[in-house]
């Protein structure tokens, strides 16, 4: 039978789907199961059912689907199955059967006519037990039914009859009326039907049917949550071609709260408009949120329109000053919205909308007057409460919308003090961007006393700063600078453009910060000793050193320590102690340095300064990175991360780049699902500013071979110039050119990542050697290409351009931005850019057949991809395989073939343990081409799969998903997975991954030539 198409992959959902499959297995071996599916609308029980239903067609099962459909009170008796009946008689595989059957002219001829009476219902209901009973016989049956909640009494009746007494259970009557001993276990039937969880009001009349059916052994109830996070992310990735930005994509999410129908809603009204723009809840959506709303009566609705005004959540005592409706009316009218499941109670007196969406369609219908008189009641029972500080942000918000500003400015500055005190500075900075807005509209003799928009606006950029919006800090920072008068004190100018050095330190923009460190510096004299000295002072000393101007920033560096100790400004004496770690020579990649950045770390969390304790718990994690200590770089990250969520500072700048660090230790270190993982669950709580935090989960999907890892990589450059986006970026792009050999592409984005990420003061960064490296690669790909090709003009210009790259590398990797050589890990790419130079210069000698060129300095190239193999130790394993792979072709040229095929299956193992399928097929080209299997071909061996598993195993070796295998091989994905199961199960693998090693061990797979081989 046709199942129901979509044109967008089935995501998520895996326990579910195997949940469902296990009861068809059980089904097809003769075992009667019914599963009521049970969830919101748009939550996936079609989606589901259409594929669990997919799987089981694949299996050979029959299935026949009815939908139950609302007609409100004159619905058509026994609608589902009189569906059921007619799809099968328009079947002529089964004309026979029903042939025998009159229960089919029954329902087919009048819709049940005769079935009025006790005797003539029963008679239909065990007709139709037997009609399925006799169809299951033939060929196992799945019976779908779905929309439950809309079915008619008499369908309802027919159901309870077949689940509990009819074709599930001993019942079972014969052809001839007879009873069947034992019948149930004989059935190879299953029963899916699925009904909205959030449509059953307390008075509905499948809640009686469902508190029955749930008992029998044979039945069970599936409840299908809202999808997680990640699989609606994926979900909405997956049906654009072109890549979205991620902040819409997190909105999506976040508003959809895992119900998939509500996203692709969404996301069709954001592609209809530009990107990110929609906001308002699309009108085909609200209008299925609103029809429940629209059948609660008139006094609900009020509730429910008021209750909107509040927000998602609204506390009893409040609704109740507000709405002032009798007590009863109230208790009544929210005892039916709870019951029709559009508000559902808290624990703690509140009641919440069931979904964000039905709440925000119900106030996109209020009118523009009603909407104003709500939010004005509200304002005024929260202000009879008194300055509470929990609903100051409350109390501002229905101020302003219902146009008393005066009380809204009192009410934000409230609230932007209680963020402020809970650590939450994105809602202190909104907080306080409300009351900037509102100070000019707002009568100076009405304005609460004690404030000014300079020093306003100051703390409005440190809130930006610790929320991570490094850009809208600077923009804040330099508004406090126009407001500053000729006639304001000096301290204050002096603070404001300090404060504006470090915020475009923070964006990269160095020369400015050094111009602003110096007017600052030269505002206050260093006598008397003042605290806003010495932070100008450090601030300089910070901004001089990025520019090169290393004596001057330890000139003031030393002096303003000693004026912090005399004033014991502990924090600023810290800060100065982490700038002087680089400045006198004891490199935070030294013990004796990282014991300095301790001091400073004690020294500002007893001050109390949590970002200058960010500054020094990132040096010591940087530190330990860049010396090759990755677990002492766990500890101090795993430390950093935690003091940054107490401190409410994950989102501020140092913390940002320690969960990049942190995901780049678990690439490096090949925990790469887990990398994944932590991409997916830190993905939404990234400021704009920090999305290069991504980058290790994107170098994850790039080895892998996913396709629009590069185009994402791309997004992150998006938006104003960020110097660590930028890095990220030219890594991920360079490299994908790599994979593509494309050494055009690579060299372009080698010199495009270095020109802008070069700073003002010339330095060149200690990246330089990686990119090179990489590009190195590419270019030694072109370079052996040319040599066979016989182009010798493009052997001369790839060479060198080859030896321009490696002589860029070896200077930055010995005398980089501190003029110190380079830790274990710009070492080992220095390795690495020299092992590629020695390939690109290497003389051709006729290496094996198809294989790579070599020459008489073979083992010279032999000895440099040793190196590098021995440099990646450190602990970066994925790098440390391409360099096998390298180091093996390298040692076929030199004819030690032992040795080659010793380093191959190292890098081929590697390979598969962490899916990197563009490095296995690279390695496996080079394992057929040298001739370096050792064990017998498939052909050779006693065949342990059918030959349909063989084809299946070696697209699995290549790291092919299910519906890939299935679209290689013309096959259903529901069928490869079949397929897969069964190769794991004669293999005795528990997972993918093992199945494909065992496979390479065993010999049972044999790579198929490709073009080049």
């Amino acid at each position: 039978m046709p199942t129901t198409s979509f044109t967008t992959p089935f995501i998520g959902r895996e326990d579910e789907l195997a949940r469902l499959t296990r009861v068809l297995d059980r089904a097809r071996a003769g075992e009667a199961r019914a599963v009521l599916v049970a969830g919101d609308a748009g939550v996936g029980k079609t989606r589901l059912l259409a594929e669990a239903a997919g799987h089981a067609a694949e299996a050979g099962t029959t299935v026949v689907t009815g939908h139950c459909v609302d007609l409100g009170d004159v619905g058509l008796p026994y609608l589902p199955f009189t569906e059921i009946v007619g799809v099968l008689a328009d079947d002529e595989r089964f004309s026979a059967a029903l042939a025998s059957h009159p229960v089919v002219d029954r329902l087919l001829g009048d819709g049940g006519g005769g079935a009025g009476d006790a005797g003539g219902r029963l008679q239909l209901f065990e007709g139709m037990a037997s009609l399925l009973t006799d169809l299951a016989e033939s060929a196992p049956l799945l019976l779908v039914l779905e929309d439950l909640h809309w079915a008619d009494q008499s369908s309802r009746d027919l159901l309870r009859f077949l689940l509990s007494r009819g074709i599930l259970q001993s019942r079972v009557r014969s052809r001839g009326g007879d009873p069947v001993a034992g019948g149930a276990p004989g059935q190879r039937l299953a029963v899916f039907a699925s009904y909205r969880a959030d449509d059953l009001h307390r008075r509905h009349p499948l809640r009686p049917l469902l508190a029955e059916l749930v008992r029998l052994p044979v039945v069970e109830r599936l409840e299908l949550r809202p999808m997680p996070d990640g699989e609606v992310a994926r979900l909405v990735r997956a049906q654009q071609v072109a890549p979205l930005p991620d902040a819409t994509v997190r909105r999506i999410v976040e508003r959809a709260e895992g119900n998939a129908f509500y996203a692709e809603e969404l996301l069709a009204a954001t592609s209809e408009t530009m990107p990110g723009a929609a906001s308002a809840v699309p009108s085909g959506l609200a209008d299925v949120l609103l029809i429940r709303f629209e059948q609660l009566a008139a006094t609900a609705q009020q509730v429910l329109r008021t209750a909107a005004v509040a927000g998602r959540r609204v506390e009893h005592d409040l609704l109740r000053d507000t709405v002032q409706l009798p007590e009863e009316e109230l208790e009544s009218a929210l005892r039916e919205a709870v019951g029709r499941q559009l508000l559902v109670p808290g624990d703690d007196d509140t009641y919440s909308f069931r979904h964000a969406l039905i709440r925000e369609a119900v106030y996109a219908d209020l009118l523009p007057g009603e909407r104003v008189r709500l939010h004005r009641a509200f304002a005024g029972v929260l202000a009879g409460r008194g300055h509470r500080a929990e609903s100051a942000a409350e109390r501002a918000h229905h101020s302003r919308e219902s146009h008393d500003l005066a009380d809204a400015l009192a009410a934000s500055l409230e609230a932007a003090d209680h963020a402020g005190r809970v650590r939450a500075p994105a809602e202190e900075l909104r907080h306080l961007e409300a009351a900037l807005d509102l100070w000019s509209a707002v009568p100076s003799d009405a304005r609460p006393e004690g404030f000014d928009t300079v020093t306003l606006t100051l703390r409005a950029s440190a809130a930006a700063a610790h929320a991570g919006e490094t850009h809208r800090a600077v923009s804040l920072t330099r508004s406090a600078l126009a407001r500053v008068g000729d006639d304001e004190d000096s301290e204050l100018a002096a603070r404001v453009r300090y404060t504006l050095a470090g915020n475009l330190m923070r964006i990269d923009n160095l020369a400015a910060a050094f111009t602003y460190s110096n007017e600052a510096l030269a505002m206050i004299p260093a006598d008397p000793p003042s605290r806003t000295w010495v932070w100008a002072a450090a601030t300089h000393v910070m901004a001089a050193t990025y520019m090169g101007e290393d004596e001057a920033a330890h000139r003031v560096a030393r002096k303003a320590l000693r004026i912090a100790e005399e004033l014991d400004v502990s924090d600023a004496q810290a800060d100065l102690l982490i700038s002087l770690v680089s400045l006198e020579g004891g490199s935070r990649r030294t013990p004796e340095g990282r014991a300095r950045l301790r001091d400073a770390r004690e020294l500002a969390r007893g001050a109390g300064n949590a970002s200058v304790e960010m500054r020094a718990l990132f040096n010591l994690s940087i530190g330990s990175h860049e010396s090759g200590d990755l677990d002492e770089c766990l500890t101090w990250l795993t430390e950093g991360l935690e003091r940054a969520g107490r401190a409410g500072l994950l989102s501020s700048p140092y913390p940002v780049e320690m969960r990049y660090l942190r995901s780049l230790m678990l690439y490096t270190l090949g925990q790469w699902d887990e990398c994944l993982r932590a991409a997916e669950t830190e993905l939404a709580g990234l400021p704009t500013a920090g999305r290069y935090a991504i980058g290790p989960a994107l170098s994850v999907a790039l080895a892998r071979g996913d396709q629009h890892a590069a185009e994402r990589a791309r997004a992150l450059l998006d938006g104003p110039f960020d110097w660590m986006a930028t890095l990220i970026a030219g890594l991920l792009l360079t490299d994908a050119a790599v994979l593509r050999h494309d050494a055009e592409e690579a060299l372009a984005q080698f010199r495009t990542t270095l020109a802008a990420l070069i700073d003002d003061a010339g330095t060149t960064p200690h990246v330089a050697v990686r990119l090179a490296a990489l590009a190195l690669t590419a270019i030694g790909d072109a370079v052996v290409e040319s040599r066979r090709t016989g182009d010798e003009q493009g052997v001369d210009r790839w060479t060198e351009t080859g030896t321009e790259l490696v002589e860029l590398a070896r200077i930055t990797a010995n005398k980089g931005e501190d003029d110190t050589p380079q830790g274990p890990e710009g070492l080992a790419w220095l390795a690495r850019a020299e092992a590629e130079w020695a390939r690109a210069c290497a003389r051709p000698d006729g290496g094996p057949d198809g294989g790579p060129d070599g020459g008489p300095d073979g083992e010279l190239s032999v000895g440099a991809w040793e190196k590098a193999v021995a440099a990646f130790g450190y602990g970066d394993v994925y790098e440390q395989a391409r360099c096998q792979l390298r180091l093996a072709e390298a040692l076929l040229v030199a004819e030690r073939r032992d040795e080659a095929a010793a380093q191959a299956r190292t890098a081929r193992d590697t390979a598969i343990r962490l899916g990197a399928a563009p490095l296995l097929d690279e390695i496996e080209r080079l394992i057929r081409r040298g001739r370096l299997a050792e064990t017998p071909s498939t052909a050779e061996r006693a065949p342990v799969l059918t030959a349909r598993e063989n084809d299946v195993l070696l697209l699995l070796s290549r790291g092919r998903t299910n519906r890939q295998i299935g679209e290689e091989l013309f096959i259903s994905g529901k069928t490869a997975s079949v397929h897969v199961s069964n190769i794991l199960a004669k293999l005795g693998a528990a997972s993918r991954t093992e199945a494909v090693a065992i496979a390479y061990r065993e010999g049972l797979v044999e790579p198929e030539p490709s073009a080049s081989g």
